[in-house]
Formats: C-alpha cells, structure tokens, sequence
C-alpha cells in the first residue's frame, strides 16, 4: 500500500512539474530584446509607458512584449508635386529617421507597430508639395536645389517630432520633368550663365581699358614734363660734351662738318 501510495505521488509530482512548465513556456516570463531595438509590454490590452532595453528580462507570465527598432532606417518616395507655376514634377526623395525610444510606447498604443505607413510616409510626401508649391520648376536645376531639401527637413521635423519620430536627413536625390520642359530649362540656365561670362568679359575689357589709359596718361605727363624742362642752351651744351667725347676717342677721324652757324662739329669715321 505505500509503494501505491509512494508511486501515485510521484506521479502527481511528475505531473505538476510537467504543468507548470507548460505554463512557464505558455506564460513566456522571460524576453530577449535585440540590439537596436526596445520592448513594449502589453498586458492584455494594458501597456506599460516603460520599455525594456536590449538584453534579457523578466516580465510579468501572459505579458506580450513588442520588439520595436530603434536603428536608423531608410524611406525612399517618389512623389508627383506640383511647382509654383503648376508643373508637375516627379521627386525621389531619401528619409533617413528612427524612432525615439522614449516614446515606443505611446506609438503603438497610439498608433502601432505599421508607424511607417501612418505617419512616416504620409508626412513626408505633404512636406514635399507643400515645400516645391512655393518654389518654380528651375530652382530645382539650380543651387537653390539643397535649400529645397532643407526646407522639406525643417517641414517634416516640425510635423513629426511630437510623433516620437527623430528625423537624421533628407536627400533630394532626383527630379523628373518633362522633356520639353526640362530642355527649356537648362536652355535658359545656359543663356544666363553666357551672359554672366559675357559680362565678365565686358568687366575685364573696361578694366584693361582703364588700366591702358592711365599708363597713356602716365607717359604722356612723363613727356610733358621732360619736355618743359628742356631747352635750346641745354640741348647745345649736351651735344658739347658728345662731341668732346667722340674727339677723345682714339678711334676718330678728323671729319668736321658744321651744318649751321649754332650747328655742332661732327666728326665722322675713325681709325681701324
């Protein structure tokens, strides 16, 4: 009768381990949080406003925890967006952004674990044609092409940052127009960048010019005031002291030729 009894407790014993770790398994009291991303607890329908950082931990049995990536992720939209003057233009535009793991918790009571659909995507797209709605169709083949995508930045910051979505870049990696359009475009880009070289080529021209006539003005004051200082006893004493100079020359030849009454010798020739 004891070893009866003694089997059936063991049996029980058996048993009871057996449940509870079914239980243990069905419960799942424990949760593994990947890097780069945070847990939500959700007990039946009650969350936590806590997360649970990467790693290992226990929760409460039945609680369901919620892996949500925190990690930089990557939104690419093509969109149709009309400019200022009504043209319709094809964007491709890059949305680097993550979420702020301080406010997981309230995303997916609020809103859920599909956050890229109902609120990344849909605000992007409105940042975009309300930023190029105010711009013409050429500034986005020109420099004003960054502060475009700086704008949609700042556009998309404001509408998203109480949504616990933290925004890293936006890239405006592509713009379509059509042909026709796009062929006028850089035509008229060209023929301005033409005049503006044209114009620098005027402006170098006017300084070249300038330059020109204050060097004639230079020379011109330069003979003017050489001139004034000249004078005919001057110039007859100067050509004294040639002509001594050629006399004492070992090679002249006596050659003397007067050629007026105030004319000066000039002696011509001289010894090989």
């Amino acid at each position: 009768m004891a070893e009866i009894t003694g089997v059936r407790s063991k049996s029980i014993a058996f048993t009871v381990v057996i449940v509870l770790l079914v239980l243990f398994f069905v419960a799942n009291p424990i949760a593994t949080i990947p890097a780069g991303h945070v847990g939500v607890k959700d007990f039946f329908g009650i969350v936590s406003p806590e997360t649970l950082s990467p790693g290992i931990r226990i929760v409460l049995p039945f609680t369901k925890v919620v892996k949500m990536s925190v990690q930089t992720q990557v939104l690419t939209e093509q969109a149709e967006t009309p400019s200022r003057e009504g043209m319709i233009m094809t964007l491709d535009v890059s949305l680097l952004y993550r979420l702020d793991p301080k406010k997981a918790a309230e995303i997916y009571k609020t809103v859920g674990t599909n956050y890229r659909d109902l609120v990344v995507d849909p605000q992007l797209r409105s940042s975009i044609r309300e930023t190029t709605a105010s711009y013409d169709a050429k500034a986005l083949y020109s420099v004003e092409r960054e502060r475009i995508a700086n704008e949609i930045f700042i556009l998309y910051v404001k509408m998203t940052k109480d949504r616990g979505i933290i925004t890293d870049q936006v890239l405006l990696r592509k713009i379509g127009l059509p042909q026709t359009l796009a062929a006028a475009i850089q035509e008229k880009l060209k023929r301005e960048q033409e005049a503006e070289q044209m114009k620098f080529v005027l402006q170098k021209e006017q300084q070249e010019a300038e330059r020109k006539r204050i060097e004639a003005q230079g020379i011109s004051d330069f003979q003017r005031i050489v001139s004034q200082g000249i004078s005919q006893p001057l110039l007859e004493w100067k050509g004294i002291e040639a002509t001594e100079k050629l006399a004492m020359s070992p090679n002249t030849k006596i050659v003397v030729i007067g050629n007026s009454k105030t004319g000066l010798p000039l002696i011509l020739g001289g010894e090989k």
